[in-house]
């Protein structure tokens, strides 16, 4: 049986992956959603509509912004770049995430051993 990644894992930590993206280079939705599948190693794709709610969200907090970009090969596209606060919410974002990332190890692979004088050593 293949792994697969819970979309419920993923999706409390969808804005900070669109940051993410942004933060290297601005980019349309059809693109971002290509980056997102390549850099979970075709394990996650987001779909549309997820995708442009959270662009929406995003640029209703001042996070992103939008632009149309040059006409090439068909119609124009609107392009997304990450603000100075959106990079002030990737680096919380990031910081959070190893935090939690940290707890949930614990939570998930550690053990207790009750050293009998009502003190315990954590694995």
């Amino acid at each position: 049986m293949a792994e697969e990644i819970s979309k419920d894992m993923i999706r409390g930590h969808m804005d900070a992956v669109i940051l993410n993206i942004l933060s290297q280079a601005d980019s349309y939705g059809y693109e971002v959603s290509k980056t997102v599948k390549k850099l979970s190693e075709n394990q996650y794709e987001i779909n549309e509509a997820t995708l442009y709610t959270v662009f929406r969200r995003l640029e209703k907090s001042g996070h992103i912004e939008s632009y149309w970009g040059d006409e090439s090969q068909g119609g124009r596209r609107k392009y997304y770049k990450i603000t100075a606060t959106g990079l002030e919410k990737l680096a919380n974002a990031r910081d959070s995430w190893q935090f939690a990332q940290k707890i949930i190890t614990k939570l998930i692979m550690g053990t207790i051993e009750n050293k009998g004088d009502d003190s315990w050593k954590i694995y």
